[in-house]
């Protein structure tokens, strides 16, 4: 306990970078690229807004981790008086995160692998598998503090390249301010949109922010150290994820576009040989940050809904870890992505966000859980836009889902 608390005093990022860390990954980066591709600086604003809203909603389970000494899962569990209600909410949260985890992690490997593939002339099917291996035997390890900080390390270099980048190709800076601060939606770009933000705003991140605060802080009195940590990091994210669109817009305006790599012939003029190095690295962590978080998801969310104990030290934590992890090694090795289970994954997520939004919004209402540590009229105002608006884009990504899944 000595020691949790010399590290916060002198260290206080930790659970922020993981956050920032997950949503990250190589989902965000291709639709931040094809945003600013197909539409320029005009979607900036969206990417503003997803970051407001992981703020508030990340602050809000911070908080109430904090406030309770619980996770997400056990405070779901405890808002609920019937029992038979109490059972159908948290399984089905723990079942659909779980499948959303277990569905997506090989794509994070494949993206993860895509980096490395395109310097070294490797298949992305053959390096996916290592690097699967990796994540592990560092889940395996069974240390916060190691995950935090390759989390940690992994960000930074994101934040290093693609925010270099942008500084270095020169956009039109006024071009980009009236993108971020002017709301606009040019004809063809909602899913765009909607995409833009649900790739940032992720329910299984509620999760594991909920359980990584108790590794890391020591209850309410970190609560202005652990604020500090969300808004910075989530922050640095949001910079991240809108200098990728920035880059995109300005060097590729008007093409149509499926991966970062792309981005690095028009830089060669700039950075000549380095270019493909700089933009594989970027690529390779950004996969390799949501493929380390995928597996921790799924072993948040089911530890908190079944109220193990022991956190990331756990061994039935880290058997989900290692389930996730072995899903992604089979399924990558075979080039192995099926829409079917993606589509499933998706509608389940479509629901899934909203109910989990609305009871973390419920919770932080609840004086007889938070006291004075509550949900003020301020923050009440912030939280009911959130809200809605991550319901709205989950009751639409179940219905194209739905749709897809039909067709």
């Amino acid at each position: 306990m000595a020691e949790k608390r010399e590290r916060s005093k002198f260290s206080i990022f930790g659970p922020g970078m993981i956050i920032t860390a997950s949503f990250i990954g190589p989902g965000t980066v291709t639709t931040m690229t094809q945003g600013g591709a197909g539409f320029g600086y005009s979607l900036l604003w969206a990417v503003i807004f997803s970051i407001i809203a992981t703020i508030a909603l990340q602050e809000m389970v911070a908080r109430l981790a904090l406030v309770t000494n619980e996770g997400l899962g056990e405070a779901i569990r405890d808002i609920f008086n019937h029992h038979l209600l109490k059972i159908i909410t948290v399984w089905f949260s723990m079942v659909a995160v779980a499948v959303g985890c277990a569905a997506y992690i090989s794509g994070d490997l494949l993206g993860t692998s895509l980096g490395a593939a395109y310097l070294l002339d490797i298949p992305e099917n053959l390096i996916a598998p290592v690097i699967g291996v990796v994540i592990l035997l560092i889940g395996l390890k069974g240390s916060y503090a190691l995950i935090e900080k390759v989390m940690t390390i992994l960000v930074l270099i994101m934040g290093v390249i693609f925010i270099t980048t942008v500084i270095i190709i020169q956009p039109d800076f006024g071009a980009v301010l009236k993108g971020a601060f002017i709301p606009s939606i040019p004809n063809g770009s909602l899913l765009t949109i909607i995409a833009l933000i649900g790739t940032t705003v992720v329910p299984y991140n509620f999760f594991i922010h909920a359980t990584s605060v108790h590794e890391r802080f020591n209850g309410v009195k970190d609560l202005k150290l652990v604020r500090l940590d969300t808004f910075i990091a989530i922050g640095l994210g949001g910079l991240i994820s809108a200098a990728i669109l920035i880059t995109a817009g300005t060097l590729i305006d008007g093409k149509e576009v499926t991966s970062l790599v792309e981005l690095s012939e028009p830089l060669k003029p700039i950075l000549g040989d380095l270019a493909p190095l700089f933009m594989s690295i970027g690529l390779f962590s950004a996969g390799l940050s949501s493929a380390i978080a995928s597996p921790m998801g799924a072993a948040a969310t089911i530890s908190s809904c079944l109220r193990w104990e022991g956190g990331v030290k756990s061994k039935k934590y880290r058997l989900v870890f290692a389930i996730v992890i072995f899903i992604g090694i089979i399924t990558s090795s075979l080039g192995f992505e099926p829409l079917e289970v993606l589509l499933i994954a998706q509608a389940l997520n479509g629901i899934i966000l909203p109910l989990i939004a609305v009871l973390i919004f419920i919770i932080l209402n609840k004086k007889n859980m938070m006291g004075k540590f509550a949900n003020g009229i301020v923050l009440n105002i912030i939280g009911l836009f959130v809200v809605i608006t991550v319901s709205f884009l989950g009751i639409y990504s179940l219905i194209d889902a739905v749709q897809s899944f039909m067709s």
